[in-house]
């Protein structure tokens, strides 16, 4: 009988979950896409192209804020909203690891198929 190693994940809600659920949203989506190719808009502007009431809009930018994709400025009785690229770190981090899973996994069916091959 063969040994095998098995190496136990444990996964617990991350930084990750609260990007990921931020962005689950399409129109949350197309707000945090808009500002990352325009740059910084108001809510105003955000609102004229994003097909849905103004206080909707506020509500998702509130929701990308606190998943720290986003933050704000006054400007007299304006907020104007950019994107927070560090932000996006856990969903990097998250991406990093299971990229390394799967090269993992790959890898150990390669040696597989070449002993089973030889």
């Amino acid at each position: 009988m063969k040994n095998h190693s098995f190496r136990v994940m444990i996964f617990m809600p991350t930084d990750a979950d609260t990007v990921f659920s931020a962005l689950a949203d399409p129109t949350r989506r197309a707000i945090f896409q808009r500002l990352s190719r325009e740059g910084e808009q108001t809510v105003h502007i955000l609102t004229g192209h994003a097909g849905v009431s103004q206080p909707a809009v506020s509500k998702h930018l509130a929701t990308l804020k606190r998943a720290g994709l986003v933050s704000d400025r006054r400007a007299g009785r304006e907020t104007h909203y950019r994107v927070r690229v560090e932000g996006l770190a856990p969903l990097v981090d998250w991406m990093s690891l299971y990229g390394a899973f799967w090269r993992d996994r790959f890898d150990a069916l390669e040696d597989l198929l070449a002993r089973m091959d030889g």
